[in-house]
């Protein structure tokens, strides 16, 4: 769903995009003409994975979780974008040195502001600030994605759940997590029964309980101790 005036949307780029002060102002208000705030909730798809790409995404509120999709249909996520961050990585569409394809999904409720890629792409190309910061954002991107794939190469699945246990209850503050067996196996980029075997492993070790839709921790320092 599509919100916000000119004013609104002029004021949120102000905002959230660090290098505004340093554009001109025609670009200022060429990057104006061309973006958008749009609402999604929980769960929509945002863009990437056979959408298309809708642009720079800079989350005001909400969660947005990135992933990549396999042609089998198997998902891993590869990091959260948060209140105030953007996704540049995944708008492949203005680096064409991406070959690879990050979807973006609503993780929450999102409020989102949409940079038109094209616009983006003209501005970052004139300004050395925005093209500093494209760069710098794709970087930091990437060094996450590598993270997701170093534990994929090299970990256990046990370790890699309990990274993930971990890093929610970090994000939430809450021991219950509230997440399903089919969930947690999509972030993880596994198969759904052996993520249930090794939570219900977990469980039988006392380190969680599960219930219908949660999973509720336990025993952190023993949690903390399987990704040493």
């Amino acid at each position: 769903m599509m919100t916000g005036t000119m004013s609104d949307i002029g004021q949120s780029l102000g905002e959230l995009v660090p290098f505004w002060e340093q554009l001109e102002s025609d670009q200022r208000t060429y990057l104006t003409q061309r973006s958008r705030r749009m609402r999604f909730d929980a769960g929509s798809h945002v863009q990437g994975a056979g959408v298309g790409c809708a642009g720079v995404v800079f989350v005001r509120s909400g969660r947005l979780r990135a992933f990549m999709l396999s042609d089998q249909g198997r998902e891993i996520t590869l990091f959260h974008v948060q209140p105030g961050e953007c996704c540049v990585l995944a708008a492949s569409c203005i680096l064409p040195m991406i070959t690879f394809d990050i979807a973006l999904d609503a993780a929450e409720d999102s409020d989102l502001l949409i940079i038109d890629s094209q616009a983006f792409g003209t501005v970052s190309q004139e300004n050395i600030h925005a093209e500093a910061f494209t760069y710098r954002q794709a970087t930091e991107r990437f060094s996450d994605c590598m993270w997701v794939m170093q534990q994929v190469l090299f970990m256990g699945l046990d370790t890699r759940l309990a990274i993930w246990l971990l890093d929610e209850l970090a994000r939430s503050g809450s021991k219950v997590l509230f997440a399903t067996h089919d969930e947690i196996a999509r972030h993880l980029g596994s198969a759904r029964e052996a993520v249930s075997r090794m939570l219900k492993y977990f469980a039988r070790e006392g380190l969680v309980e599960l219930s219908r839709g949660s999973v509720e921790l336990i025993d952190v320092k023993r949690l903390r101790r399987l990704t040493t």
